[in-house]
């Protein structure tokens, strides 16, 4: 089921939105594409952030699938409000291994605070694509003063 986004201008601020994390800029992960409920993020493989045995560290495929899943889940949150991610669970496949991995994520589920996304990543090789992690995540909206929509303090 397709969703609406709460701002017109959801894909300009998730974009600049994007553009300011640098634990993304850092690893050097763009945004491909930007939709009501879903975001694909795109990381070429680098041999700086492999583990010991040469595949891409399950850290840095977290770190790009839960950014997926929050960017997803922000881009039908009204304007003013932030996602922060509370929870998730990733389960990884197969080596994270190519010439780039594309997280996809998509919005499951949009509530008044609480969005679930699921995301799945993809080890890009020569056109073809193989999964090598999924991921369900939990985000929270909070509002523009750093305070849940709820009223609880965000840590």
């Amino acid at each position: 089921m397709p969703f609406e986004p709460r701002d017109p201008d959801f894909e300009a601020r998730v974009r600049a939105s994007f553009a300011r994390q640098r634990a993304m800029e850092t690893v050097g992960a763009r945004l491909v594409r930007v939709e009501p409920g879903g975001v694909e993020v795109e990381l070429p493989f680098r041999d700086d952030l492999t583990q010991q045995h040469g595949y891409l560290h399950a850290g840095v495929v977290a770190a790009v699938v839960d950014t997926a899943c929050g960017y997803a889940a922000l881009s039908l949150a009204e304007p003013g409000a932030e996602v922060l991610s509370i929870e998730f669970k990733l389960n990884l496949l197969a080596p994270a291994v190519g010439e780039a991995i594309v997280a996809r994520a998509r919005v499951v589920r949009a509530g008044r605070n609480i969005t679930v996304c699921a995301g799945d990543v993809y080890a890009r090789t020569q056109g073809s694509e193989k999964i090598v992690a999924t991921m369900l995540a939990t985000m929270l909206k909070v509002g523009a003063g750093g305070r849940a929509s709820s009223g609880a303090d965000v840590i």
